[in-house]
């Protein structure tokens, strides 16, 4: 593919991007911005190497 190709790709999708309506839910993100807590990454039982839920090898 060529640069202007490439480049005519780019501009395309960052134009969908700017224009596009999405839902954006603004008090997660300015929670994520300000370092609160998430009601959702509380829990990490699913991960087993998550700290506290180390297993040990025998």
């Amino acid at each position: 593919m060529g640069r202007g190709r490439q480049k005519a790709k780019a501009t395309r999708v960052a134009r969908d991007l700017k224009y596009s309506a999405q839902d954006m839910d603004l008090e997660s993100l300015a929670k994520e911005l300000h370092g609160e807590p998430s009601k959702d990454h509380e829990k990490n039982d699913d991960d087993p190497f998550a700290e506290g839920n180390y297993i040990r090898r025998a």
